[in-house]
């Protein structure tokens, strides 16, 4: 009996320090329950059956409120609260931004043999972002990547992929991303219009991105964070290369998931080390 949740931020971090308020029909509070440290809500207190409606509030986050029904049993399971960083419908304070590479992360999925995925990651890149004043639509955001770097953990893949059959690094040592607008596709939520080159070839590529919030650093900065996704597909590259096996099945497949982290320091350059 009691009522459990989890609650978690937009990119699924357990948020600690949240309170969780459960009120009846009339508005009258009947329960009050602390997150513990992985971001669960456990709590016994016995509820009579019907409907109630669930609070949760977090220092820094958006409150977010929903139904609950409560069964004959006592239970309700609310199931995983996402919560928004406040600010989080909005972009950041306008001006230019550096990406921080030591706290972000570009990285990319792929399937491999049909059954499982090979997971990747690039260690090297760099880039700045425009908020623009008057029309966040104006805003820009322009990155270059170090195609050299790609690690996926094993040495002989990572030499394969650096090679002519795939990102041919000595012919094309950068892979470079420049917006070409942004538009709103949700109250937090954009897609920044671009264009990727990679291997030689200049292909229009959208993000979908959400924007996590704006906040203080340690060391006397700003920082916002961002997490963008992307679908690319590696014959849109002139990157051919297939072993097909015995049963028709593709080595590695020809889809890309690109998954971005990105931390940005408010200012035109990165705090000195």
């Amino acid at each position: 009996m009691g009522l459990t949740a989890k609650i978690r931020t937009r990119d699924g971090w357990a948020v600690s320090h949240a309170v969780v308020t459960v009120t009846d029909m009339t508005g009258a509070q009947v329960l009050r329950a602390e997150a513990d440290t992985e971001g669960a809500v456990r709590d016994t207190t016995e509820l009579a059956p019907g409907a109630y409606t669930v609070i949760v509030t977090a220092v820094g986050y958006a409150p977010a409120a929903s139904s609950a029904i409560v069964t004959a049993s006592g239970r309700a399971e609310v199931g995983t609260v996402t919560l928004a960083r406040q600010g989080g419908t909005e972009l950041p304070p306008p001006g230019p931004w550096t990406i921080d590479p030591v706290h972000s992360s570009v990285a990319a999925v792929a399937q491999h043999l049909g059954i499982s995925s090979v997971h990747g990651r690039f260690t090297e890149f760099g880039g700045t972002i425009e908020i623009a004043p008057d029309d966040v639509t104006k805003s820009r955001v322009a990155a270059v990547i170090r195609a050299a770097s790609i690690d996926t953990g094993n040495s002989m893949r990572d030499t394969h992929l650096k090679s002519a059959d795939f990102l041919d690094v000595e012919r094309h040592p950068e892979i470079a991303y420049h917006s070409t607008g942004v538009t709103a596709a949700g109250s937090d939520r954009w897609t920044v219009h671009g264009e990727l080159s990679m291997h030689g070839v200049v292909r229009r590529v959208d993000l979908d991105l959400a924007y996590l919030g704006t906040g203080a650093d340690p060391w006397g900065g700003t920082r916002a964070a961002f997490r963008a996704t992307a679908e690319l597909h590696r014959e849109d590259f002139a990157m051919n290369y297939n072993q097909v096996l015995q049963a028709g099945i593709a080595a590695i497949g020809t889809t890309l998931k690109v998954e971005l982290d990105i931390q940005a320091v408010q200012g035109e350059s990165l705090p000195a080390a």
